[in-house]
């Protein structure tokens, strides 16, 4: 069975994973108060999917909802574990405190992951006895709707740790990707960070609106990028990628070498976008959390009809 270090939005979120795969999970966290708080919230999402057809996995939520057990003892917790995984806030010395006290008291087969989503694997395990069951497995926000997993090994990390750790996302219908050598942001966020800082730069230069830029995206290039990458992209948008490049490569490189200086994200600009999106949605906890349930509704459907295309 799996275990999930501490029960926050993300470690509720790989709980309801595994438990959809029909995995049994040990959540852990110090306090019983937020385990309990964190079951409770599991329970009412796995209620409310249910009601709504949007369940994951054969089993039904009552079902699922057994194998999901609670635990404020690390040693218990981890007593039968094949896989842990780690979710503590984005701290480097939080992370680094978990790891030396689960190196102290793992076997030899069980995987050490951790959620992080830009702390270096050769930051968070060297020196560990166990680094070589060490591995990131980064997902994204919320996991439960949106399937890729970044799998980035440590150096000293052995190939069959990676293998495995594919092989069990695969196995919970989550879409894992392997990168051969840790590199900051990982590659998610580093495209990610890539649009975000070119769309800073239109929006700071005056080209365009704050919620038109996010326009282009969502009814323009995130069409697209829901089914296919950009290489695919190019690959369909001419007779292949090499004739595309033919085509394309004097016209890109003439309007990349006019992309401005990174961001400093800050002044003048940030006052504009946070003005222009809080007019669309207002900073009030209430709304925000409306919409953020709209989008999960939203990534659940086309989650969805991404899985009934592909067995079309």
């Amino acid at each position: 069975f799996f275990f999930f270090l501490f029960s926050g939005l993300i470690g509720r979120s790989w709980a309801m994973v595994f438990a959809a795969g029909g995995f049994k999970v040990k959540l852990y966290d110090i306090a019983q108060e937020q385990l309990t708080s964190a079951l409770e919230n599991i329970r009412k999402q796995m209620k409310e999917m249910e009601k709504s057809g949007f369940l994951k996995g054969a089993l039904s939520a009552e079902q699922q909802l057994a194998l999901i057990n609670i635990c404020t003892d690390l040693k218990a917790a981890v007593e039968g574990a094949t896989f842990i995984q780690e979710c503590t806030p984005e701290n480097l010395e939080l992370k680094k405190k978990i790891f030396d006290q689960l190196d102290l008291i793992v076997g030899n087969n069980v995987i050490l992951s951790s959620s992080t989503s830009c702390l270096l694997p050769s930051k968070l395990f060297t020196g560990l006895k166990h680094v070589k069951q060490c591995i990131v497995s980064h997902p994204v926000n919320p996991p439960y709707f949106v399937p890729l997993v970044e799998i980035v090994p440590h150096p000293e990390t052995d190939p069959s740790t990676t293998e495995r750790t594919y092989a069990l996302m695969k196995k919970i219908g989550q879409s894992p990707v392997k990168l051969n050598r840790e590199i900051e942001g990982f590659v998610l966020n580093r495209l990610q960070y890539a649009v975000i800082s070119e769309a800073w730069r239109l929006v700071a230069e005056g080209v365009i609106s704050p919620t038109d830029l996010d326009l282009v995206m969502s009814d323009g290039l995130g069409m697209r990028y829901a089914f296919i990458g950009p290489l695919e992209t190019m690959h369909l948008n001419a007779e292949g990628v090499s004739n595309y490049c033919e085509r394309y490569a004097e016209g890109m490189r003439l309007v990349l070498n006019t992309f401005g200086p990174v961001p400093e994200f800050s002044g003048e600009t940030v006052q504009k976008v946070n003005q222009a999106l809080s007019e669309k949605i207002p900073v009030v906890p209430k709304v925000l959390d409306a919409r953020r349930k709209w989008r999960d509704e939203c990534l659940t459907g086309l989650a969805k009809l991404k899985t009934q295309m592909k067995s079309d």
